[in-house]
């Protein structure tokens, strides 16, 4: 996991006081102190597991006496049925974190399986499949990691990483008489001489300008592949082409067939479908 255990517990203290834990008046009500529990985390369906460790993690903050023990890793294909991990201990403990740790990992999968099919369906292709910043907030470290965890790469994690000059930047600047060109050029002096300097563009010429203004990267946004492909032709030797926009699965192998290196895809973490897991329980009295 690329997070510390003090960065880690962050997201999951915040999602437990979400859930109020401390004060679960079902399982204090019905569970008796001394019951036992072992409790197997089965996916449903065939996915890419991730989340792991950050699940685990849920159910020792929650007790550090419950014991939790991967059997598979994150970046693993699974099918339904499986035992992915197992949990035991307290069974008060592990029902009140159960959810909390669920939709975590369910999320996490969720997201990397869905880049897989988008990373699955280029091959052949010298196209990346890329997140976007467009992820849950408060989320996205866990978001992109899961994004990498399919197989796919991340852009900015934040807007230090680098200069995206977007229309709207554009349309505000041709209010101050500032053209495309001209912001690029403001952008390079301005800017840190460590990031990249990216532009969005909508059209073919706006793609030549952008090129030939020294952009290092160039986003075609929303044009057709084949509009892509004349753009690519022209400009791939000047900079890193990048398609966004109006991408799925069923035409993301045409717009990668352009030419263009990176795919960026907001829906893989806006959208995607979270992973079908159940926690299955084995009870004894201790």
């Amino acid at each position: 996991m690329f997070l510390t255990p003090r960065e880690l517990n962050v997201f999951i203290d915040r999602a437990l006081d979400e859930d109020s834990v401390g004060a679960d008046v079902t399982t204090s009500a019905l569970i008796p102190l001394h019951l036992e529990a072992r409790a197997s985390l089965v996916p449903k369906e065939p996915g890419i597991l991730a989340g792991l460790e950050v699940a685990g993690a849920a159910f020792r903050r929650v007790n550090s006496d419950l014991v939790f023990t991967q059997e598979l890793l994150d970046g693993d294909r699974v099918e339904g049925g499986e035992i992915v991990a197992t949990v035991s201990g307290p069974m008060g403990s592990i029902l009140t974190a159960e959810r909390t740790a669920l939709n975590f990992m369910q999320r996490m999968s969720g997201i990397a399986t869905l880049t897989d099919e988008y990373v699955r369906a280029v091959e052949g292709t010298n196209a990346s499949i890329a997140d976007t910043r467009k992820t849950v907030p408060g989320l996205r470290l866990l978001d992109k990691y899961s994004v990498s965890i399919g197989g796919g790469r991340n852009h900015r994690m934040t807007l230090a990483d680098g200069v995206l000059i977007k229309d709207n930047h554009l349309a505000a600047l041709q209010a101050e008489g500032i053209d495309l060109e001209q912001a690029i050029k403001l952008a390079r002096l301005k800017a840190p001489h460590t990031v990249k300097i990216e532009v969005e563009v909508e059209s073919f010429e706006s793609a030549l300008a952008a090129a030939a203004a020294g952009a290092d990267i160039v986003m075609l946004d929303n044009m057709s592949p084949e509009d892509m492909a004349t753009a690519v032709d022209q400009i791939a030797a000047d900079c890193i082409v990048e398609a966004s926009g109006g991408i799925t699965l069923e035409n993301v192998f045409k717009v990668a067939q352009s030419g263009v290196d990176i795919i960026s895809i907001g829906a893989l973490t806006h959208s995607s479908r979270a992973l079908d897991i159940s926690l299955d329980y084995e009870t004894k009295n201790a």
